[in-house]
């Protein structure tokens, strides 16, 4: 374990000797329990991180609104010798999509769209999309949400020089790609992860606001929720300071930078957000939800419309997306805009992301109200491995501890 890591145990231990002394004994003894495990996972985190070659991680444990354990790991920038800190910013990809969910259900509620829709009424450029399977008509914006619409999985699957864009630039870019792209099964059949479905919900939340997809999120949910270090594509120039670089590793453990501050482009709705951890647990909370804010939040989005988006739209096979684990019976489900997960007796809500290098994750747990978020700067051999191992030993053996009924009285800062 290093310094850092052997400080925040010695501080868990003290904390839970302090609360334990006013605390009843089976407090006590859940106390010491989810100490050791928080400690144990700590020194976990770092080895596997050494392990997997990650140049720089944060990771941050959120019971009830209280952050239980929070770690930052190495280097945010090889080159300047930078740290990872509670600043350090991170793209977050694909999690972005949960985002342009949440602004397409503001739309429904506030009457501007129905999410059984066609998506032709808004993108009528779809139909020069070629579809075997009938008419065009009957894909939804229901079906764009929970990834069962047909799609290709890449938005631009053509790219493959060094110096074309990260993505296209353009909508009139993809338009003009719509003659030479099909539906690849019967709409509404099954799941396939599609990001072009996405890319065409961001131009509908474009046509129906008349703002630019980054400026209707920023006012209608970054603000509200006071992630103000939160931003799309080309980093402010008064944040350049805390941007994380990213880095390639490959099979002889040779890193290679990515390109920095990368610029999504008319995928942005699909994988453009940046956020520091101390902004993102922010949404975490609203995601939870809070008694003491909620008036705030369902100025956002009615706590009914978040519950909605989290109930499974149509069952994913498993098998193939991520293995089950040994011995454990697990079922996985998409949800509007959200991935659910049931595993190790726990029902799971969540989304990674992975684009550019960085790799994000976070896992909503309603029962226990608690969320864990992590990122890397870094992708490589074992990244996916070393995902899975943390979430695996997170949900064996913390969040097990903070379930209702298991009384404990620890609060870290």
């Amino acid at each position: 374990m290093t310094k850092k890591g052997a400080a925040t145990a010695a501080l868990i231990v003290a904390l839970v000797a302090g609360y334990a002394a006013g605390s009843t004994r089976g407090a006590a003894r859940t106390d010491k329990a989810l100490a050791k495990a928080l400690a144990d996972f700590t020194a976990f985190y770092e080895q596997k991180l050494k392990e997997a070659g990650v140049v720089g991680s944060s990771f941050f444990l959120d019971h009830d609104h209280t952050i239980l354990a929070r770690h930052f790991y190495g280097l945010a920038n090889v080159e300047k010798q930078q740290k990872v800190d509670e600043q350090t910013i991170y793209h977050w990809a694909s999690i972005t999509k949960t985002f342009t969910a949440i602004a397409i259900m503001q739309l429904r509620d506030r009457g501007l769209l129905s999410l059984d829709d066609p998506v032709i009424k808004y993108l009528p450029e779809l139909r020069d999309i070629h579809d075997p399977f009938g008419d065009k008509s009957v894909i939804t914006i229901r079906q764009l949400l929970s990834h069962t619409a047909g799609f290709r999985g890449a938005t631009w699957p053509w790219k493959d020089k060094p110096w074309q864009p990260h993505e296209p630039q353009h909508w009139e870019q993809l338009v003009a790609m719509f003659p030479y792209t099909e539906i690849e099964f019967k709409p509404g059949s099954r799941w396939s992860y599609s990001n072009p479905g996405y890319v065409f919900l961001g131009r509908i939340i474009e046509l129906l606001t008349l703002d630019d997809y980054e400026v209707y999120v920023d006012k209608n949910i970054l603000r509200p929720l006071e992630m103000f270090q939160s931003y799309f594509d080309a980093t402010p120039y008064h944040l350049l300071k805390n941007r994380s670089a990213s880095y390639w590793l490959d099979d002889k453990g040779q890193l290679t930078p990515a390109i920095f501050d990368v610029n999504t482009g008319v995928t942005v709705s699909n994988g453009g957000l940046n956020s520091p951890f101390t902004d993102f647990v922010k949404y975490v909370d609203f995601l939870i939800g809070n008694p003491a804010k909620q008036a705030q939040y369902d100025g956002i989005l009615k706590r009914a419309s978040l519950e909605e988006m989290f109930r499974p739209a149509i069952a994913i096979d498993p098998e193939g997306f991520e293995k089950p684990y040994p011995g454990a019976e697990r079922k996985d489900g998409m949800g509007l805009g959200y991935f659910i997960e049931d595993n190790f007796g726990l029902h799971v809500i969540g989304h990674s992301g992975g684009q550019n290098a960085f790799v994000t994750h976070f896992y909503y747990q309603p029962d226990s109200r608690t969320a864990y978020i992590v990122g890397y700067n870094t992708t490589g051999p074992k990244t996916k491995a070393l995902d899975v191992e943390i979430k695996e030993y997170l949900f064996k053996n913390i969040f097990p501890l903070l379930m209702p009924g298991r009384p404990h009285t620890l609060k870290t800062p």
